[in-house]
């Protein structure tokens, strides 16, 4: 028989990512999106060389690991890297626990996203270092619109060129434990309104928020992903379309937050 697949869910850019305070930590909360995957076996060429993927097996204590295949282009802001290496490891046999696995994957990587974790978008999570900071209540339900805007760009985990959100995370926190979601809109538009203004590039998202009638909007603090934030069953009919007029591709929508 053959072996069972893994599959690994990626995430969609950041509810909020920066520093924790000028000089701390690059800290963020993940955007769940279980539309993109990683799956292991799988026909695919992971993005680390034979070198890396061998050190990765050692600190897990595994042998030879399987392929994967992603449903999602590298550099895109969803967790390509750290869902490749999640799938690869549980599939080669991999049962620990998530820490042990967080600190193989940073280890490889340099900085990695939470998707070890059951619900990575309940954690405020420091990627530079592979460890949760504040276990916190999930994002309230809703639904992403969502696409890819621009150039991919992967993570350089020396990449410390992020404003200070220290209020932000504390907002979050607050906007969250009421399940008040205008307000987690509003913080996220704002994380991502910062690290635009700071980092670029330049893109219609928050024209199109405006537009469409969103609560807010979203981004990959690094990579192309992009996405509008709307209640729970208030997508616009015509929405899909305008994200492809203004030139984002690989549109795609998903229920996220509290489901």
């Amino acid at each position: 028989m053959p072996p069972p697949v893994v599959k690994v869910e990626g995430h969609f850019g950041e509810w909020l990512q920066g520093r924790l305070g000028p000089d701390g930590p690059v800290v963020l909360v993940t955007v769940r999106c279980p539309p993109l995957s990683v799956e292991a076996p799988g026909e695919g060429t992971p993005p680390f060389t034979p070198a890396q993927l061998d050190r990765f097996a050692g600190h897990l204590g595994l042998g030879a690991l399987p392929g994967a295949r992603r449903n999602f282009p590298m550099g895109a802001g969803a967790g390509g890297s750290t869902a490749t290496l999640v799938a690869m490891a549980r599939a080669g046999g991999f049962g620990g626990p998530p820490d042990t696995l967080a600190a193989a994957c940073l280890a490889i990587e340099g900085a990695s996203d939470p998707l070890m974790f059951e619900r990575p978008d309940r954690l405020l999570w420091a990627s530079r270092e592979g460890r949760i900071l504040r276990d916190i209540a999930p994002p309230p339900r809703c639904e992403i619109l969502g696409g890819f805007w621009g150039e991919p760009r992967r993570t350089d985990p020396t990449d410390m060129d992020f404003d200070d959100i220290t209020d932000l995370t504390d907002d979050w926190a607050q906007a969250t434990e009421a399940a008040d979601l205008p307000r987690a809109a509003a913080i996220a538009t704002e994380s991502a309104r910062r690290c635009t203004a700071r980092r670029g590039p330049a893109d219609p998202t928050a024209d199109l928020a405006g537009a469409l009638g969103a609560l807010g909007w979203l981004r990959a603090h690094t990579g192309s992903a992009r996405g509008l934030i709307f209640a729970p069953s208030a997508l616009p009919a015509t929405g899909a379309d305008a994200l492809s007029e203004a030139g984002l591709t690989q549109v795609l929508t998903f229920r996220t937050g509290s489901i």
